[in-house]
Protein backbone atom coordinates (compact mmCIF):
# COMPACT_ATOMS: atom_id res chain seq x y z
CA UNK A 1 0.00 0.00 0.00
CA UNK A 2 2.60 2.59 0.91
CA UNK A 3 4.55 1.99 -2.41
CA UNK A 4 1.33 2.60 -4.32
CA UNK A 5 1.41 -0.89 -5.52
CA UNK A 6 -2.05 -1.79 -4.45
CA UNK A 7 -4.90 0.38 -3.68
CA UNK A 8 -6.45 0.66 -0.20
CA UNK A 9 -9.82 -1.17 0.36
CA UNK A 10 -10.59 1.30 3.18
CA UNK A 11 -9.07 4.57 4.03
CA UNK A 12 -6.15 6.34 1.90
CA UNK A 13 -2.63 6.18 2.47
CA UNK A 14 -0.26 9.64 2.29
CA UNK A 15 3.43 9.10 2.02
CA UNK A 16 6.11 12.46 1.10
CA UNK A 17 8.94 12.34 -0.04
CA UNK A 18 10.83 9.68 -2.67
CA UNK A 19 10.36 6.29 -1.73
CA UNK A 20 12.67 3.32 -2.21
CA UNK A 21 11.44 -0.47 -1.56
CA UNK A 22 12.84 -3.93 -1.73
CA UNK A 23 10.33 -5.77 -1.45
CA UNK A 24 10.93 -8.66 -3.34
CA UNK A 25 14.04 -10.49 -4.38
CA UNK A 26 15.08 -9.53 -8.01
CA UNK A 27 11.99 -8.09 -8.50
CA UNK A 28 11.84 -5.60 -11.61
CA UNK A 29 15.32 -7.39 -13.05
CA UNK A 30 15.33 -9.04 -16.44
CA UNK A 31 16.75 -12.03 -16.07
CA UNK A 32 18.20 -11.45 -19.87
CA UNK A 33 19.88 -8.70 -19.20
CA UNK A 34 23.11 -7.99 -17.63
CA UNK A 35 23.62 -6.71 -14.02
CA UNK A 36 25.00 -3.61 -15.06
CA UNK A 37 21.69 -3.05 -17.54
CA UNK A 38 19.45 -4.01 -14.33
CA UNK A 39 21.29 -1.27 -12.60
CA UNK A 40 20.02 1.26 -15.23
CA UNK A 41 16.46 -0.43 -15.17
CA UNK A 42 15.92 -1.03 -11.50
CA UNK A 43 16.80 2.95 -10.47
CA UNK A 44 14.56 4.03 -13.57
CA UNK A 45 11.26 1.78 -12.06
CA UNK A 46 12.82 3.52 -8.61
CA UNK A 47 12.53 6.77 -10.48
CA UNK A 48 16.02 7.72 -10.77
CA UNK A 49 17.54 9.91 -13.53
CA UNK A 50 20.30 8.03 -15.78
CA UNK A 51 23.00 10.60 -14.92
CA UNK A 52 21.82 9.99 -10.84
CA UNK A 53 22.41 6.34 -11.59
CA UNK A 54 25.73 6.45 -13.37
CA UNK A 55 27.10 8.80 -10.57
CA UNK A 56 26.21 6.11 -7.79
CA UNK A 57 26.73 2.82 -9.95
CA UNK A 58 30.32 2.41 -8.85
CA UNK A 59 29.14 2.13 -5.67
CA UNK A 60 26.34 0.08 -5.97
CA UNK A 61 28.42 -3.12 -7.42
CA UNK A 62 31.07 -2.33 -4.57
CA UNK A 63 28.65 -2.54 -2.31
CA UNK A 64 26.85 -5.80 -4.08
CA UNK A 65 30.34 -6.98 -4.50
CA UNK A 66 29.67 -7.84 -7.88
CA UNK A 67 32.23 -6.25 -9.67
CA UNK A 68 33.28 -9.76 -11.25
CA UNK A 69 29.72 -10.27 -12.43
CA UNK A 70 28.21 -6.98 -13.54
CA UNK A 71 28.48 -7.71 -17.05
CA UNK A 72 27.13 -11.17 -16.77
CA UNK A 73 22.80 -11.77 -17.83
CA UNK A 74 21.20 -11.74 -13.96
CA UNK A 75 19.93 -15.13 -15.08
CA UNK A 76 23.20 -16.63 -14.11
CA UNK A 77 23.25 -14.98 -11.00
CA UNK A 78 22.50 -16.94 -7.67
CA UNK A 79 19.74 -15.98 -5.57
CA UNK A 80 22.00 -14.29 -3.44
CA UNK A 81 23.72 -12.41 -5.69
CA UNK A 82 20.48 -11.05 -7.24
CA UNK A 83 19.36 -10.10 -3.47
CA UNK A 84 22.82 -8.32 -3.22
CA UNK A 85 22.46 -6.37 -6.46
CA UNK A 86 18.52 -5.80 -5.54
CA UNK A 87 19.25 -4.16 -1.97
CA UNK A 88 22.42 -2.04 -3.21
CA UNK A 89 20.13 -0.29 -5.75
CA UNK A 90 17.56 0.53 -3.11
CA UNK A 91 20.22 0.91 -0.50
CA UNK A 92 21.50 4.12 -2.90
CA UNK A 93 18.26 5.54 -4.05
CA UNK A 94 18.72 8.97 -1.67
CA UNK A 95 15.15 8.03 -0.74
CA UNK A 96 13.68 9.42 1.86
CA UNK A 97 11.48 6.15 2.99
CA UNK A 98 12.76 2.93 2.27
CA UNK A 99 10.28 -0.24 2.09
CA UNK A 100 12.42 -3.59 3.13
CA UNK A 101 10.06 -7.00 3.14
CA UNK A 102 12.30 -9.83 4.70
CA UNK A 103 15.28 -8.42 2.81
CA UNK A 104 17.86 -10.26 5.24
CA UNK A 105 15.97 -14.04 4.68
CA UNK A 106 18.96 -14.89 1.76
CA UNK A 107 22.78 -13.72 2.09
CA UNK A 108 25.81 -14.81 4.22
CA UNK A 109 25.78 -13.48 7.64
CA UNK A 110 28.96 -10.98 6.71
CA UNK A 111 26.49 -8.76 4.06
CA UNK A 112 23.48 -8.66 6.09
CA UNK A 113 25.47 -6.87 8.80
CA UNK A 114 26.83 -5.08 5.63
CA UNK A 115 22.69 -4.63 5.02
CA UNK A 116 22.50 -3.43 8.74
CA UNK A 117 24.86 -0.40 8.51
CA UNK A 118 23.99 1.17 5.76
CA UNK A 119 20.59 0.99 6.90
CA UNK A 120 21.18 2.40 10.36
CA UNK A 121 23.05 5.36 8.13
CA UNK A 122 20.17 5.90 5.93
CA UNK A 123 18.10 6.17 9.80
CA UNK A 124 20.96 7.94 11.38
CA UNK A 125 20.16 10.79 8.19
CA UNK A 126 16.55 11.10 9.02
CA UNK A 127 15.10 8.56 6.59
CA UNK A 128 11.98 6.34 7.68
CA UNK A 129 12.38 2.75 7.15
CA UNK A 130 9.56 0.66 7.06
CA UNK A 131 10.76 -3.15 7.91
CA UNK A 132 8.18 -5.95 7.24
CA UNK A 133 9.39 -9.39 8.87
CA UNK A 134 8.66 -12.22 11.10
CA UNK A 135 12.52 -12.81 12.22
CA UNK A 136 11.88 -10.67 15.87
CA UNK A 137 15.72 -10.39 16.33
CA UNK A 138 15.79 -8.47 12.99
CA UNK A 139 13.63 -6.21 14.48
CA UNK A 140 14.76 -5.42 17.52
CA UNK A 141 17.48 -4.44 15.75
CA UNK A 142 16.59 -2.10 13.83
CA UNK A 143 13.43 -0.52 15.06
CA UNK A 144 12.24 1.82 18.25
CA UNK A 145 8.80 1.22 17.54
CA UNK A 146 7.07 -1.67 16.03
CA UNK A 147 3.02 -2.62 14.88
CA UNK A 148 2.08 -5.90 15.19
CA UNK A 149 -0.49 -7.18 12.98
CA UNK A 150 -2.70 -10.08 13.83
CA UNK A 151 -5.03 -11.58 11.84
CA UNK A 152 -4.93 -9.00 9.52
CA UNK A 153 -5.28 -6.20 12.40
CA UNK A 154 -3.29 -3.88 14.49
CA UNK A 155 -3.04 -5.60 17.61
CA UNK A 156 -0.26 -3.51 19.35
CA UNK A 157 1.52 -0.05 17.84
CA UNK A 158 4.34 0.88 20.10
CA UNK A 159 7.66 0.22 21.52
CA UNK A 160 9.17 -2.98 19.66
CA UNK A 161 10.30 -4.69 23.06
CA UNK A 162 6.80 -4.66 23.86
CA UNK A 163 5.48 -6.07 20.04
CA UNK A 164 8.45 -8.66 20.09
CA UNK A 165 6.63 -9.81 23.37
CA UNK A 166 3.51 -9.58 22.40
CA UNK A 167 4.21 -11.69 18.88
CA UNK A 168 6.06 -14.38 20.84
CA UNK A 169 3.13 -14.95 23.45
CA UNK A 170 0.78 -15.55 20.31
CA UNK A 171 3.16 -17.52 18.92
CA UNK A 172 3.37 -20.15 22.09
CA UNK A 173 -0.07 -19.60 22.37
CA UNK A 174 -0.87 -20.82 18.85
CA UNK A 175 1.93 -23.18 19.55
CA UNK A 176 0.43 -24.66 22.66
CA UNK A 177 -3.37 -25.01 20.86
CA UNK A 178 -1.47 -26.72 17.96
CA UNK A 179 -0.12 -29.26 20.36
CA UNK A 180 -3.80 -29.04 21.84
CA UNK A 181 -5.39 -30.53 19.35
CA UNK A 182 -2.56 -32.86 18.16
CA UNK A 183 -3.40 -34.72 21.51
CA UNK A 184 -7.09 -34.80 21.09
CA UNK A 185 -6.62 -35.97 17.24
CA UNK A 186 -4.47 -38.33 18.49
CA UNK A 187 -6.81 -39.73 21.93
CA UNK A 188 -9.81 -39.71 19.07
CA UNK A 189 -7.84 -42.44 16.94
CA UNK A 190 -7.36 -44.82 19.85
Amino acid sequence: LIAGIIKPTAGRIRTEGRIGSLLELGAGFHLDFTGRENVFLNGAIQGLRRADIKERFDEIVAFAELENAIDRPVRTYSSGMTMRLGFAIAAFLDADILLLDEVFAVGDEAFQRKCFGRIFTFKENGGTIVFVSHDAAAVERLCERSVFLDGGHVAFDGPTREAVTRYRRVLADDADAALQAQKYEDALRL
